[in-house]
């Protein structure tokens, strides 16, 4: 049977369409200025262009593997030491004051020290997405470890669940909920720092592409770099929602 599709959803269709329709309306009819905001057609048509050139596909290319394995990097400790946190103190007063000092700090302004410490090569990229990501995920995870209801850690104490079975049976399933929003809130960061940091030290990338565009204002190009972050965050984040659903299909 076929599934109909909702008001909602309609509405959710709709309103980005209709900003595309007005943005092309105002742009053609030069109520907007055309050269600082070209038109969506034209955008479209210089993204065509630079797909078909090969151009466009190598900047993607580099750019995801960048954010993919700093992605990685970052969310695996955070959510083993996230864990560690919300299941003994110890950890927590360990961690805690680290991850305060270091938080509030922008992961670009650390960008100096990156580069000095790992270079201007692929890794300090990879290291700058780390280091972004790392922080929402791993406050996110302790959250949810400290949220789990309590009558589940009297049961595993009663029972004298051990460390494995508290750890993959309580801690961890209990935590997810909180953590796959750190992790959702991590992609979002992960993009954002992708494109600052390929900006100020790269050759390649989707930053790179705005920013080289910008400066030769070339700017049909750089909406083009700007519409592939804009589709990748969407995408991404799409992906974790299907990923939470399969992971929590109560919720």
């Amino acid at each position: 049977m076929q599934k109909k599709v909702s008001i909602p959803q309609l509405i959710t269709i709709f309103s980005p369409i209709c900003l595309l329709l007005l943005w092309e309306f105002c742009s053609q009819f030069a109520i907007l200025d055309p050269r600082f905001f070209p038109a969506p057609t034209l955008i479209i048509q210089t993204l065509v262009q630079m797909g078909e050139s090969g151009e466009l596909f190598t900047h993607i290319t580099v750019s995801l593997t960048r954010i993919i394995i700093g992605f990685l990097l970052g969310v695996i400790p955070a959510i083993c030491i996230g864990l560690l946190m919300g299941m003994y103190r110890y950890f927590r007063h360990f961690f805690s004051p680290i991850i305060m000092i270091f938080m509030p700090i922008p992961t670009i302004a650390m960008l100096p020290i990156i580069l000095i410490l790992f270079g201007i090569g692929e890794f300090s990229k990879v290291i700058t997405i780390a280091i972004s990501v790392f922080f929402p995920v791993a406050i996110n995870t302790a959250a949810g470890v400290a949220n789990i209801d309590k009558i589940y850690l009297e049961v595993a104490k009663n029972y004298q669940a051990n460390a494995k079975d508290f750890f993959f049976k309580i801690a961890l399933p209990g935590s997810l909920p909180v953590m796959l929003e750190g992790i959702q809130m991590g992609q979002a960061i992960a993009l954002l720092t992708i494109v600052a940091a390929e900006m100020i030290g790269a050759s390649s990338g989707i930053g790179y592409l705005i920013w080289m565009n910008y400066k030769a204002f070339l700017l049909p190009q750089m909406y083009v770099g700007l519409l592939l972050i804009s589709f990748f965050g969407y995408f991404f984040s799409l992906s974790l929602r299907g990923i939470e659903r399969k992971l929590l299909p109560w919720k």
